[in-house]
């Protein structure tokens, strides 16, 4: 017989720590299960935003991330095609809106929140399929040490990220190459000339893309290049060779890493974009984070989102539960209610970044940053402000820019 719970998490990075954290405390039992064993690594950019830190004050863990590995940041740092470099610092204040930690220090913190909160957590299990009554999701197969185990519950949460078989399963896998990211980074040590911003290069060579560096405490950086993939393929692009061409010679960047030295090895990673919408919500269940598809088009962040992700759908499997009403339907007030939170947002940073393919405008308008406080002060509260990052993107922004 299954071991049966009000709830089933699969995957327990950002997005299923959020949901078993949330539903745990509603009083919920919840099974949290992930394939790994944490901590563990995270190939990602590191970059943890305001809206991240905006769930994670909610659940009340902010102050833990005092006492790990991080490096606060309070800005970021812009360079255009043709070589003009901006900073642009963050409204003034004693709180950092965001900081870079790398995830597996990021991730255990969060996983290690939601395991002491749920019913049950279970490390190293593999899952294999969804189990289904019908039409509706009622639990989960997989394995654990060689032995097949099943469980059940009334909502299934697919939080297994990218890699994972539920997407897939569901026909919610978003395979469109426009409406996806290739990323590679690695580590640095010795890097010089970074500061408490965060750095994003559209570097002439990379264009449709973009170069980054993230600091971390002592002189070390996540350093990375991504593309959209339809981009890449039609500009024949190999991401590795444009981030050694960026570094061993381009003239902004050849002295910072001529000291520096590479730590680890080069990875990559696919990044789903939530520039298109998938289907988050069906009979007995919800698909959460990069599963759902949430990467941001612009940025490529994807933890605030699934933060974010995991908090909307705890509300509506709650609502769920006080309706015993788990159908597709009821279960769609967490599609609606995200969507409600970062559509307008995905949608002006999906139109960001078709701006960013136009070097003229990239020039234009980071140019104009350099010379103008107006322009700098309204970039700024764009970047903390998502309900303003549309005015990055608004013509009489780009006039404005024009005549300052």
């Amino acid at each position: 017989m299954a071991q049966e719970f009000d709830v089933i998490v699969i995957g327990g990075g950002p997005s299923g720590s959020s949901a078993t954290a949330f539903l745990s405390k509603a009083g919920k039992s919840v099974l949290l299960l992930d394939r790994a064993k944490f901590p563990r690594e995270k190939v990602c950019g590191d970059g943890i935003s305001g809206r991240s830190v905006g769930v994670i004050r909610e659940l009340g863990i902010l102050g833990s991330f005092k006492s790990v590995e991080h490096q606060d940041m309070f800005g970021v740092t812009f360079s255009s095609p043709n070589g003009t470099l901006v900073p642009i610092p963050s409204a003034s204040g004693s709180d950092a809106p965001g900081f870079v930690c790398r995830r597996e220090v990021f991730d255990n913190v969060l996983f290690q929140h939601a395991k002491s909160l749920a019913t049950k957590t279970i490390e190293g299990f593999f899952a294999t399929d969804l189990v289904f009554d019908g039409s509706k999701i009622v639990g989960v197969k997989g394995n654990q040490d060689g032995a097949e185990i099943e469980f059940r519950a009334k909502v299934v949460v697919c939080a297994d990220g990218v890699g994972g078989m539920t997407a897939r399963k569901l026909g919610a896998y978003n395979n469109d190459e426009a409406h996806q990211h290739a990323g590679i980074r690695c580590y640095y040590e010795g890097v010089e000339g970074m500061g408490d911003q965060i750095e994003l290069h559209f570097v002439d060579s990379a264009v449709p893309g973009y170069f980054w560096i993230f600091p971390l405490p002592n002189k070390r950086a996540n350093v990375g290049l991504c593309m959209v993939v339809s981009d890449m393929k039609k500009k024949k692009a190999n991401l590795q060779m444009l981030m050694k061409g960026i570094i061993e010679n381009h003239p902004v960047f050849k002295p910072r890493f001529q000291n520096a030295k590479r730590i680890t090895e080069i990875k990559s990673w696919l990044l789903p974009l939530a520039s298109r919408r998938m289907k988050l919500a069906g009979n007995g269940y919800v698909l959460l984070g990069d599963a759902a598809s949430l990467i941001d088009p612009f940025t490529g962040e994807g933890i605030g989102n699934a933060l974010s992700s995991g908090k909307y759908a705890s509300m509506a499997i709650i609502r769920a539960f006080e309706r015993n009403d788990f159908s597709g339907s009821s279960l769609s007030e967490y599609p609606r209610a995200l969507w409600a939170n970062i559509g307008n947002e995905i949608g002006t940073n999906h139109r960001m970044q078709r701006m960013a393919n136009s070097k003229f405008l990239m020039n234009l308008v980071i140019g104009k940053a350099k010379r103008s406080k107006e322009v700098r002060a309204v970039i700024s509260d764009a970047i903390l402000n998502p309900n303003n990052h549309k005015t990055l993107i608004d013509p009489l922004f780009i006039l404005r820019a024009l005549l300052a």
